[in-house]
């Protein structure tokens, strides 16, 4: 994520900042060394210079090309999460009452896609209610048939709606999701991020984000800092089904911690160094 973290807008990493940010991180110069091997090495980068001299363009970029080719997606794809969080809350994405269920009986012999599948409902945010049937409130159907015609299980996929969901004798939104989700242990992970948000920086640590020895002081602290917000916000929401407001306890608090990110973003921001990774504008966009 670190790498990913620091493409700039014309789609390079350089070196010296990925070394020193990462260092900051608390992660040594051999678990970076070896992270830029495996992705070399998985075609998604190729490697100019050695090491804090290094330049990293994604595979598919000739030298001297702008941003136009490879994208590595793990950062904008998580950014679109993270702005549909922030419209649920400002009130922008109201629930409009229906619940989305999708059932499949997928054989044995093709459990590769059967897991797949499952996989992606789960990562959609969608909840298991019994073998084989899943449920959310989120209109996430035209992806989950997507998915099942690219695994070659379309045929044993059923898709419904409803606004009538009874699950186990548990009726009405509320008490459904706090059956169906893990409110408790997502809260937890937010409560982290709300901790981190609003922590002041100990230079003296090196998850503090400080000036590193011979690095370029304030500028890679600001960039180390907002990586490492980035990493908390990605670990608090990838479990987090995106529930619309409507169906959760109040005040929530994925809404206080988001809240408190944003706030730590905004100075973030305002200090990013010029021309720094392009993280500081997508998520800057996003959360706002």
């Amino acid at each position: 994520m670190v790498v990913h973290a620091l493409v700039r807008e014309d789609g390079t990493v350089d070196g010296a900042e990925l070394y020193e940010v990462a260092g900051l991180l608390g992660m040594t110069d051999q678990q970076v060394r070896l992270c830029v091997k495996r992705l070399v090495a998985e075609g998604r980068f190729r490697l100019e210079g050695r090491g804090r001299r290094s330049v990293l363009r994604p595979a598919d970029v000739p030298a001297g090309a702008g941003s136009a080719g490879a994208d590595p997606a793990s950062v904008p794809e998580a950014v679109e999460f993270v702005r549909l969080a922030y419209r649920q809350d400002r009130g922008l994405e109201p629930w409009d009452g229906v619940w989305h269920a999708f059932a499949f009986a997928v054989p044995e012999s093709a459990r590769g896609a059967r897991d797949a599948l499952r996989d992606t409902l789960t990562g959609l945010g969608a909840a298991p209610v019994q073998g084989g049937l899943y449920v959310t409130p989120n209109a996430i159907g035209p992806y989950v048939r997507a998915r099942a015609a690219e695994l070659g299980v379309a045929q044993a996929l059923s898709c419904l709606s409803t606004r009538d969901l009874v699950v186990g004798g548990t009726a009405g939104p509320v008490a459904l999701a706090a059956r169906l989700w893990p409110l408790a242990e997502i809260a937890e992970r937010y409560e982290a991020l709300r901790a981190l948000a609003e922590r002041r920086p100990d230079p003296s640590a090196a998850g503090g984000c400080g000036p590193a020895e011979g690095g370029s002081g304030a500028g890679g602290a600001v960039v180390a800092r907002a990586v490492a917000l980035a990493a908390a916000l990605s670990e608090a929401m990838v479990p987090d089904p995106l529930l619309p407001p409507e169906l959760l306890p109040q005040p929530w608090a994925g809404t206080v911690a988001r809240e408190a990110a944003a706030r730590a973003w905004a100075g973030l921001r305002a200090a990013a160094p010029a021309g720094g990774p392009r993280l500081f504008r997508l998520y800057g966009d996003a959360l706002t």
